[in-house]
């Protein structure tokens, strides 16, 4: 006796993307946004205003400010690193790529730690403050600092969170394709066009190419 009510059929699963393959262009796709990300947040930091302050002179006292790169040029200088080694990861394999990936992510690291030691860094308006009153002996004063430090701090993390992923994920990432790559292997070189004597322009062209158009072939 067969019952009536219909077993419940089982749908096929459509063939899809290895979830190891997503997984991997998920990685790469997060990995290159933090890595641009930060990089252009720690330039863009660089290039404004770190500290103001002022120094007194004759007629009163001079306001004073400092960017970023006034403070410490090394954030900028870690910014253009890691975007080179961001770019090279896919130019190189295996142990390179290990090695190109931790200097991303140290790139991140310095970063951050370049411009946390320039958040109360006073030694550049300092050094304007002396060239501005003459005095050797002057310093700053009413000195106050911007936010901006802290986003250049937040540029580094994107920085080194990227090299951390290339790190972990970067084994199955795709690499420059091989056809771009030479092996060292001789070209073959293309027969040069035929010349015909009663045609100036294929003259010139062969005499372009270094060639004598009155031998025979």
């Amino acid at each position: 006796m067969t019952s009536a009510v219909p077993q419940p059929r089982t749908e096929a699963a459509p063939s899809g993307e290895p979830a190891g393959r997503r997984g991997a262009r998920r990685s790469l796709a997060l990995a290159l946004l933090l890595g641009a990300v930060g990089a252009a947040v720690s330039l863009l930091a660089t290039r404004q205003t770190w500290a103001r302050g002022s120094v007194a002179v004759a007629g009163g006292d001079f306001p004073l400010t400092a960017t970023g790169s006034d403070v410490t040029g090394v954030p900028a200088a870690l910014a253009v690193v890691g975007l080179a080694a961001l770019v090279a990861v896919f130019a190189v394999r295996r142990a390179g790529r290990y090695l190109v990936s931790g200097l991303l992510a140290l790139s991140g690291a310095g970063t951050v730690a370049a411009a946390l030691l320039g958040v109360g860094d006073s030694a550049a308006l300092d050094e304007k403050a002396a060239e501005t009153s003459g005095d050797t002996a002057a310093a700053v004063t009413g000195l106050t600092h911007t936010g901006w430090p802290y986003a250049a701090v937040a540029g580094g993390a994107l920085l080194l969170a990227a090299g951390l992923l290339a790190l972990w994920f970067g084994r199955r990432w795709p690499a420059m394709s091989g056809r771009y790559e030479r092996d060292g292997s001789p070209r073959a070189r293309k027969a040069a066009p035929p010349v015909a004597p009663d045609r100036p322009e294929d003259l010139w062209k062969a005499l372009d190419r270094g060639e004598d158009p009155t031998r025979e072939s």
